[in-house]
């Protein structure tokens, strides 16, 4: 039987990526406890869970008492959260909605200097670590899901698409420098859209709305990439949005990227038409 200093503790967001870290830590031999964000983890993820918790969204101090409970001395955190969610109504209606525990006041109020996803991530991590809980790197269990360098689809990017990409890159790196987003949209060497609070997503949707056809998806890690938590992702929701908003080419990190369901990507990528690459620091 799985020990106690074998327990993986998985905080879990929106998304498939939760499941591929869940199934690559069962997979290691590894007892997983899930801290189900409610509202946002899906509750499907209970098949692949030892031990399954529901946690408010603002409720650090439980996930913490959960985790040391179950003997998890690690733990990943991930899927989708939508930050923007927590700014579309007043302070004292988030508090009401997401009844923060004393834990959470401590960290957002007295630990952070601002509210930015590296600040937040950093202090919640540094919480968990003086209670025993080291957050590990997010892809230790599905490292063969990170992109890797070259084209990915049958069709390659054009000439102008790779000009985009180069200087999308440039400007991606920029922003991630100053935990901006991750991701920007190109057409013909002009930046159409950057992405921010919203996610890439509703940026796709807003850069189809700018430009209807034509133009690149670029998508990368922050210089300083903390791989624990914020890994840049994609998926086959990604080239669906990407393509309806007239997008025709997706460029991602390659090696700092996670690809969900990379077979169903690719071949819908395909397709679709959309050409997709890994483009690596180095090239």
């Amino acid at each position: 039987m799985t020990g106690a200093s074998d327990t993986l503790g998985l905080i879990a967001g929106q998304g498939r990526l939760p499941f591929m870290v869940a199934a690559g830590a069962k997979a290691a031999g590894r007892s997983v406890v899930v801290v189900a964000l409610r509202g946002f983890a899906d509750p499907e993820l209970r098949a692949l869970a030892d031990r399954w918790h529901w946690s408010g969204l603002l409720r650090l101090g439980r996930w913490i008492r959960l985790l040391r409970r179950a003997g998890a001395a690690e733990a990943v955190l991930v899927g989708r959260v939508r930050k923007s969610t927590m700014f579309d109504r007043p302070r004292w209606r988030q508090w009401l909605t997401y009844l923060p525990d004393w834990t959470t006041i401590r960290v957002w109020y007295f630990a952070t200097r601002d509210k930015r996803n590296d600040t937040l991530l950093g202090a919640v991590a540094d919480a968990m670590q003086r209670k025993g809980i080291t957050l590990i790197d997010s892809t230790r269990y599905c490292p063969d899901d990170l992109a890797p360098a070259g084209v990915l689809t049958r069709r390659a990017p054009s000439a102008a698409q790779r000009a985009d990409i180069e200087l999308g890159w440039q400007v991606a790196r920029r922003m991630g420098e100053l935990d901006v987003g991750q991701a920007v949209a190109v057409r013909e060497r002009d930046i159409i859209a950057v992405e921010a609070i919203e996610g890439t997503d509703a940026m796709i949707r807003r850069a189809g709305e700018l430009a209807r056809r034509g133009w690149t998806l670029v998508k990368v890690a922050k210089p300083d990439q903390d791989m624990r938590f914020d890994v840049p992702t994609v998926g086959p929701e990604t080239i669906r949005t990407l393509h309806a908003a007239g997008g025709r080419c997706l460029a991602v990190e390659a090696g700092k990227t996670l690809i969900i369901d990379r077979a169903e990507m690719l071949r819908l990528a395909d397709e679709l038409g959309v050409a997709v690459v890994g483009v690596s620091a180095e090239s």
